[in-house]
């Protein structure tokens, strides 16, 4: 598809005037949160670039991209196995223990220590089902609906710019028009006094001259206003602080539209970025609807551990006594045991009753195993553990979840189809507007050729007393009228392609 190459007709684009400078000074307002630097010469393309980077509305919408994609990696992270470690620190005062109905002094332990005791445990579990299975393909989806639902904003915002830009262009021209209408009344004042002199004009010329003045300069202030507000607006799409003054480079030309209705409702078919949208959105219903089905499959658990404790007295005496009474008793056993041997009719050979005695190294032994607090673990048995579940019933909010996304997806696809009979709704009546515009442009520009000469007349023949003030101004008027209407209709016309632009979603022109 070739870009049309029509008559172009320039808008001079002029500098601010001195007299802006004079009347209204921009205070400087904080500056945004990207520090951006306006450029003190600004293209349109500049402006869109700038927007893109630091319009908040923008950067707030690509902040849900980027949780898009973090949704993505914590879907695919699902699928991988869990692990847990812990580690734990206990205190138990000294005291008679209950174990049940039961005391430990009934059991004969008494005199009981604290106790100090960690332990740690290991854990790796992995679940499987069949959602967590298709969890990444939606996040995917997901994550796609976000981004194109983000070029939408994006295109959104290009018009949003290209409009105020083209609107600070108009406020200009509409500037420059005042400051002509204003020359030219001063023109007629002076023209005015110069006849009273000589006797040809009344005073009430020269005050209808006065008069003229005064409303071209209450217009040329309202034109500054203009100005001034279009340029604070257009700094505000861009999300930059507003004290900045561009000069804007970008001329726009008015051109005849060559394109076809078929063509441009093809081309928003493939890019429009709202469709697009839509068309994202429903891709993620779709995958939904067997997202929601995979409730009916069965799930897998697997899960394994290690784990151990160390443990240690306040005290080894009742232990140390405990083993030295044992010792005792079975020195006794085997003393008792001796006599026995030795009073057979064949007697045996006695035993060494003295290895059973306890000795310090056995005391020293036991107060060794005491200090295994905090770090000398004893490791339990590990374990490990795999489980399916099958669900059977479980009312009926699987089968709820699945009839919701049918009908997500299903309000999906009416959405589109509503979606592109409105594009060919819009783009047979925005390519309507922008010819109707360019044909008026072309009988505005008429217009004002007329009205300039019919003006040089106008001036001509006062000069030469053939015309009184009262016709000069109608004149003046007529002309003043005319050159708005131009301007008008060219921007316009311009308005009316951004309007056709956003609804194709590309560009249509080469300013």
């Amino acid at each position: 598809m070739q870009r049309p190459l029509g008559r172009p007709w320039s808008l001079p684009l002029r500098a601010p005037a001195a007299v802006l400078l004079g009347l209204f000074v921009l205070a400087p307002g904080p500056l945004s949160a990207i520090g951006q630097k306006v450029p003190d010469s600004l293209s349109l393309q500049e402006a869109l670039e700038i927007a893109l980077r630091s319009n908040p509305g923008l950067l707030a919408a690509r902040n849900d991209a980027t949780v898009a994609d973090w949704s993505v990696r914590s879907a695919y992270g699902a699928l991988l196995p869990s692990v847990s470690a812990g580690s734990g620190f206990s205190w138990q005062g000294s005291g008679e223990q209950r174990f049940g109905s039961i005391t430990a002094g009934q059991l004969g332990i008494t005199d009981q220590p604290s106790y100090l005791s960690s332990s740690y445990s290991i854990g790796v579990s992995l679940s499987v089902s069949g959602r967590n299975l298709m969890a990444p393909g939606q996040a995917s989806r997901d994550r796609e609906a976000v981004r194109a639902q983000l070029r939408a904003t994006e295109g959104t915002l290009r018009r949003a710019v290209t409009r105020a830009y083209l609107e600070v262009l108009r406020q200009k021209e509409g500037r420059a028009l005042a400051e002509r209408e204003l020359a030219r009344a001063e023109l007629n004042l002076r023209l005015a006094k110069g006849r009273q002199e000589v006797g040809s004009a009344t005073m009430i010329d020269v005050q209808q001259g006065e008069v003229g003045v005064g409303r071209g300069e209450i217009a040329l202030l309202q034109a500054e206003t203009g100005v001034r507000n279009a340029t604070i607006r257009l700094l505000e799409q861009m999300g930059v602080a507003i004290g900045a003054e561009p000069a804007l480079t970008t001329e726009f030309a008015v051109s005849e539209f060559e394109w076809s209705a078929d063509e441009l409702f093809e081309w928003a078919l493939a890019q429009n970025p709202d469709l697009a949208a839509l068309r994202a959105r429903e891709q993620s219903a779709l995958y939904g609807v067997r997202m929601a089905r995979s409730s009916y499959y069965p799930s897998l658990t697997l899960s394994t551990g290690l784990s151990g404790f160390a443990q240690s007295a306040s005290s080894t005496d009742a232990q140390e006594a405990a083993a030295k009474a044992s010792g005792e008793a079975a020195m006794r056993n085997c003393e008792y045991q001796n006599e026995v041997l030795s009073r057979l009719v064949d007697p045996l050979p006695t035993l060494d009753c003295s290895q059973l005695a306890v000795t310090e190294a056995h005391l020293e032994a036991i107060r060794e195993q005491n200090r295994a607090f905090p770090f000398d673990f004893t490791r339990t048995p590990p374990s490990a553990s795999l489980s399916i579940s099958i669900p059977v019933f479980q009312g009926f909010g699987r089968q709820h979840a699945v009839e919701a996304a049918r009908a997500t997806l299903h309000d999906n696809r009416l959405l589109i189809q509503q979606r592109e009979l409105a594009l060919r709704a819009d783009v047979e009546s925005r390519l309507t507007t922008v010819l109707t515009a360019y044909q008026s442009a072309l009988i505005e520009e008429r217009n004002q050729a007329l009205a300039s000469e019919q003006l040089r007349l106008a001036q001509e023949r006062y000069r030469n007393q053939l015309l009184n003030f009262v016709g000069l101004v109608e004149a003046e008027t007529v002309k003043a009228q005319a050159d708005r209407q131009r301007v008008l209709s060219i921007f316009t016309y311009h308005d009316a392609i951004a309007d056709l632009e956003s609804v194709v979603g590309a560009p249509l022109r080469n300013p």
